[in-house]
């Protein structure tokens, strides 16, 4: 039996996050480790626990959750990202995207909808509200080819990227370096956003097209 996908929250509200974390606990592969009620606390356990998963809402006192995902992306790099908001302008999301996020719900969709973007984000995968998807799709694909520099990823991306050239899957990647499968798929997921891609084939195009790999 696989072990459960361990989640901090992270919301200013009590009641929300407080059925949130009940609708988590009724599940049999989530589990809530930790909750807080501002950014700085999302952080600490984040740092302190190293979950699967950080569930934040970006409006919290002191540290919002735009810094925090910042924060936990460097201290956590195992952990995934995913935010529950109000806000739902293109603005917030990508800049909410760039600071790290895996994914961007609005806090209007159902209780599945958000059990299956944790679950989602878990694995790898990124996540949008459906009212976002074709608006983010827009965004990505509209970008100047020139973002896609290799510049900007970090040696551990960039042997990740040219692992991948080299038609390597998860597994292999995380034997050859030494590293776990989990953070393979973190730092693939890394690697993404960091290119503006939405797969692996896109991502090796541009890293061949950029003479890596």
């Amino acid at each position: 039996m696989t072990d459960p996908v361990r989640v901090v929250l992270a919301d200013d509200h009590p009641v929300y996050r407080a059925g949130l974390a009940g609708l988590i606990q009724v599940t049999d592969d989530l589990e809530v480790v930790a909750q807080a009620s501002d950014g700085e606390q999302a952080v600490r356990q984040c740092r302190d626990v190293h979950p699967d998963v950080a569930v934040l809402d970006l409006k919290m006192p002191g540290m919002d959750g735009l810094s925090a995902t910042r924060e936990i992306v460097t201290l956590s790099p195992g952990t995934a990202v995913l935010v529950l908001s109000m806000f739902d302008d293109d603005a917030t999301v990508i800049q909410t995207m760039r600071a790290g996020a895996r994914g961007y719900l609005v806090k209007s969709e159902s209780p599945d909808t958000i059990l299956a973007a944790i679950r989602s984000v878990a694995h790898g995968e990124a996540v949008f509200s459906a009212s976002l998807a074709s608006r983010m799709t827009e965004w990505f694909s509209s970008l100047d080819r020139t973002q896609t520099s290799l510049g900007n990823l970090t040696p551990r991306e960039q042997d990740v990227l040219r692992l991948m050239c080299h038609g390597r899957d998860n597994p292999d990647i995380a034997r050859q370096l030494g590293i776990s499968d989990k953070t393979v798929r973190n730092v693939v997921s890394n690697v993404f956003a960091k290119l503006h891609v939405a797969d692996r084939a896109s991502a090796i195009s541009v890293a061949r097209g950029s003479g890596l790999g």
